[in-house]
């Protein structure tokens, strides 16, 4: 069953119509995962233990200044990419079901997760400016796929 959905992942991410939302999808759940680096090196530097793990969140106060914008920045990585999510999916599914989107799908999908990996370190490194037009243009590209699938999804019903 799992080498079922592998090679379907697989599929997904080598046909040219879907690859770039299937990738929008894959790449952004990894900026998720990549956003717990600076969180652990963050802990570590405030003596996490195995006793912490009864209450990992108590540790906050804890950590240094970069450390809780590291943490700030993990928790946001988690909403921004359940609002993308399933703008992936419907640009996705709008591609299967009626051809490739229009207008600016393809790079609001692939820039998207750049946008998310750069925020990571101008949110650690205390950097708003840059930090708030990541925030601002990844919120936007999700924008954008929502409009692109629900206009395609529409204009064929």
């Amino acid at each position: 069953m799992i080498a079922l959905l592998a090679v379907n992942l697989i599929d997904l991410l080598t046909q040219a119509s879907v690859a770039p939302y299937a990738w929008s999808l894959v790449l952004s759940g990894g900026v998720v995962i990549v956003s717990i680096v600076p969180l652990g090196a963050a802990r570590s530097q405030a003596d996490y233990t195995l006793s912490d793990m009864k209450a990992p969140r108590a540790m906050f106060e804890r950590l240094p200044a970069w450390g809780q914008r590291a943490s700030w920045a993990h928790q946001n990585s988690f909403e921004s990419f359940t609002l993308h999510a399933p703008a992936a999916l419907l640009a996705l599914l709008a591609v299967m079901q009626t051809g490739p989107l229009g207008g600016l799908a393809i790079p609001a999908a692939l820039l998207h997760p750049l946008l998310r990996l750069v925020y990571l370190p101008a949110y650690v490194a205390n950097v708003p400016p840059v930090r708030s037009l990541c925030w601002a243009g990844a919120l936007l590209c999700t924008g954008i796929l929502y409009l692109e699938g629900l206009r395609a999804l529409i204009a064929t019903a």
